[in-house]
């Protein structure tokens, strides 16, 4: 397979996208993306009642394209690389035990909650499924989405201490959720056979904290060799070379890779970091790369996120299953923060409504549609994509257009400082 029309075709588009985002809309980049390509594939849709020519082309495009592969393997670990590096380290170390219980206990039990709900819900609308693949659901959307939160977050008013909680949760708990979905699919994928949870205890605990220890020391490596030079183009080669390497050494060894690449951006980000190892020219050209790589990346994704329309199932069960899931997951998320948030808020100053704005503010992207389409087909996996892909669609263009002025009603009169 040729790859290069392929990739060329998708940047056509993302520049062509952004470009009409920034020109005419002027949205936040995430939103304006998912907006433009939804409009532009009801287009191609509605124009094949009349020709379907462009539709058959597009869709076979689409079907060529590995959405997991692309945004697991490849891309995922550049976004939240760039991500890390430019989250403020001393703010995220302040708030490290809310955030590592948001990112885990809240995962997990936001997990079994929008599982069992939706085992119920499917029930009522009378298309019943196993309750082990609705708990995969439940792992599916209960991540909030890094790359969405951390594009929106930047033109949203929230105070700093609220908005580090919020980025700081949607760096690690994609990783956990990631780990979570991959533990509950092997369990669906062997019904009858024993469940040995102490098998499964170590699994988890090896991927997330293994990810997490080789993160710190590519970090680490990744910092002294650029402490022991002054040359900005090879420091910078140096920062891409840890992520590519450290990815693949993560994958050969089964740990996860997105919370390596999580840690080690925040080990490179770290103003100590920078002050001893950058010089100010080097800092403003690691930034500038991982800005542009970050963007980039951002608007392939959300093209292919808008395009993946073309080739779902559209059944009005699954449409409706979607919508229903909507509040679903919302009162899920809120009951999955409640207690976090009840046992730090004394003790680390909360802002109020912190639990209402992080649910509101939790939105869920690419990641969430990755995993569903690794799904098998005896998994239900048309019904869960389509009702994956409707919630996403929903947080993104709702909730993401919306979740400033939700700050602005909750928190009246503050500001991000």
């Amino acid at each position: 397979m040729n790859y290069y029309p392929i990739i060329s075709g998708l940047i056509l588009l993302a520049a062509a996208f952004g470009y009409l985002n920034v020109r005419f809309l002027k949205l936040p980049t995430t939103i304006g993306l998912m907006f433009i390509t939804l409009v532009y594939t009801l287009g191609v849709l509605g124009l094949s009642f009349f020709d379907d020519t462009l539709l058959r082309a597009e869709a076979r495009l689409i079907r060529e394209i590995d959405f997991e592969m692309v945004l697991m393997d490849y891309m995922l670990s550049f976004l939240l690389f760039a991500g890390a590096l430019h989250t403020n380290f001393k703010e995220l170390r302040a708030q490290r035990w809310p955030i590592i219980a948001f990112a885990t206990l809240g995962v997990l039990s936001s997990t079994f909650l929008i599982g069992t709900a939706t085992f119920y819900l499917l029930q009522l609308l009378g298309a019943p499924v196993t309750y082990v693949y609705c708990l995969l659901f439940g792992a599916i959307i209960s991540p909030t989405d890094p790359i969405a939160v951390l594009g929106i977050l930047k033109q949203a008013q929230a105070p700093k201490k609220l908005e580090i909680k919020i980025v700081g949760e949607s760096l690690f708990n994609d990783g956990v959720g990631v780990v979570l979905f991959l533990t509950l699919f092997s369990i669906a994928s062997a019904p009858g056979e024993d469940i040995d949870p102490v098998a499964i205890l170590e699994l988890f605990g090896l991927e997330v904290f293994g990810g997490l220890l080789l993160g710190l020391v590519i970090g680490w490596i990744t910092y002294r060799l650029m402490k022991s030079i002054d040359d900005f183009s090879v420091e910078v080669i140096l920062t891409l070379a840890a992520v590519m390497g450290g990815t693949v050494i993560a994958g050969q060894l089964h740990l996860s890779a997105p919370l390596a690449m999580v840690a080690a951006g925040l080990v490179v980000g770290n103003d100590r970091v920078r002050e001893s190892a950058m010089s100010e020219t080097t800092e403003q050209y690691v930034d500038k790369f991982w800005e542009l790589i970050d963007i980039l990346l951002n608007a392939i994704l959300f093209v292919l996120i808008g395009m993946e329309m073309l080739v779902l199932t559209y059944e009005g069960s699954y449409l409706l299953a979607g919508l229903l899931a909507i509040p679903v997951v919302l009162l899920c998320r809120y009951a999955s923060l409640w207690l976090p948030v009840k046992v730090f808020e004394r003790k680390l100053d909360f802002v109020p409504h912190t639990d209402a704005i992080m649910t509101w503010g939790g939105l869920r992207g690419g990641i969430s549609i990755a995993l569903a389409l690794s799904l098998a087909p005896e998994m239900n996996r048309e019904m869960f994509l389509v009702m994956t892909y409707v919630v996403v669609v929903f947080s993104i263009l709702v909730q993401g257009l919306t979740i400033e002025r939700v700050i602005r009603r909750l928190l009246p009169g503050t500001h991000k400082v």
